[in-house]
C-alpha cells in the first residue's frame, strides 16, 4: 500500500473518530433539551418528577402552560423579568458603547492603567461583591425593588469594554479626522458616523448585556423579597421549593417555565445571530 493511501485512511479514521465523537457530545447536549420540553408537555396525572420516562397512559399536550399562566404569578414575574433586563439592557448598551469609544479614540495619561485595572476587575465574579452590594443598597434603602436590580446589573457594564473597544479600533480614523476639519464635535462623531457602523457590537452588547439579567438567580434571590417583584428565575425556584410543596410537585410547571424563558433567550438569539457572530469576530482585535 502506497504512502498516499496510507494518509488518506489515516485521514478517514482520524475524521470518523472525530464525527463520533461530536455527534455522541451532541446527542448529550440535545437530550436534556429533550427531557425539558418532553416534561413540560405532560399533562396530569403527571405532575411531578418522572419516574417512567414512558408510562403505558402518557399523555401531551398544553395543560401545563396554561395552568403556568393562570394558576401561578408566571405573567407577573415574566413582566418584572423583561422589565428589568431590557432597563438594564439599555443602560449597560450605553454605558459599554461610550467608555469603549473613548478608550479607542482618546489618548490621555491614565488610558492604559484604567484598561488594566477593569479588565482585571471583570476577571472576578460578579457574586463576589454581593453582601457588600447588599448592605449599600440597604444603607440607600433600595432593596426588594426592581430599581436596585436594574442599578446593580449596570453598574458593572464598564468592565465588559474590551470586545467593543477592539471593533471601534477597526473603524478607519480617517473618517473621524474628515469629520473634525469639518467642524463635527466627538459627541456628533459618535451618534452620527461611528454608531451607524457599529450596528454588529452595538446587537452583540444588546444581547450579551439582556441575558445576564434574565437569567440572573443570585442577585435576585438575595436583594428581592416580596413574591409579586420576583423575576422568572426565583419565582419558579420558589414555586417548587415552597412550604406547601416539596421539589416534586409542580415539576412540570417549572419545566414549562423553563422552557418558556429559554424560547424567549433562543429566538433572540437566533433572529440576531449573525450580527452577533459579526460583532464577535470583529471586536476580538488587538487594541
Amino acid at each position: 500500500m502506497s504512502e498516499t493511501k496510507l494518509r488518506k485512511n489515516a485521514t478517514k479514521l482520524s475524521n470518523a473518530v472525530v464525527y463520533t465523537l461530536l455527534a455522541v457530545l451532541g446527542v448529550l447536549w440535545v437530550l436534556p433539551i429533550f427531557y425539558l420540553l418532553y416534561t413540560a408537555l405532560r399533562v396530569r396525572p403527571d405532575t411531578g418528577i418522572i419516574n417512567q420516562l414512558f408510562p403505558a397512559n402518557l399523555k401531551l399536550g398544553m395543560g401545563n402552560f396554561t395552568r403556568l399562566f393562570t394558576q401561578t404569578e408566571f405573567s407577573t414575574w415574566l413582566l418584572n423579568t423583561l422589565f428589568v433586563s431590557v432597563s438594564s439592557c439599555i443602560l449597560t448598551t450605553v454605558f459599554i458603547l461610550m467608555v469603549s469609544y473613548a478608550l479607542s479614540r482618546l489618548r490621555f495619561k491614565l488610558r492604559r492603567p484604567i484598561m488594566n485595572v477593569l479588565l482585571v476587575l471583570g476577571m472576578f465574579p460578579g457574586f463576589m461583591s454581593m453582601i457588600a452590594v447588599y448592605f449599600i443598597l440597604k444603607a440607600m434603602g433600595l432593596t426588594n425593588s426592581l430599581t436596585a436590580l436594574i442599578l446593580v446589573y449596570s453598574g458593572s457594564a464598564a468592565l465588559s469594554y474590551y470586545i467593543c473597544k477592539g471593533f471601534f479600533d477597526t473603524i478607519p480614523k480617517a473618517m473621524e479626522e474628515a469629520a473634525i476639519l469639518d467642524g463635527a464635535s466627538r459627541l456628533a462623531i459618535f451618534w452620527r458616523i461611528t454608531m451607524p457602523l457599529a450596528k454588529p457590537i452595538i446587537v452583540y452588547t444588546v444581547l450579551t448585556s439582556f441575558i445576564s439579567p434574565w437569567c440572573d438567580f443570585i442577585f435576585v434571590n438575595t436583594i428581592i423579597s416580596d413574591r409579586e417583584k420576583y423575576t422568572v428565575s426565583l419565582g419558579l425556584y420558589k414555586m417548587i421549593n415552597s412550604e406547601k410543596s416539596s421539589f416534586n410537585d409542580n415539576f412540570t410547571l417549572f419545566c414549562a417555565g423553563a422552557s418558556v424563558v429559554g424560547a424567549i433567550i433562543v429566538t433572540l438569539f437566533m433572529s440576531m445571530q449573525r450580527y452577533y457572530v459579526e460583532g464577535i469576530t470583529s471586536g476580538a482585535v488587538k487594541g
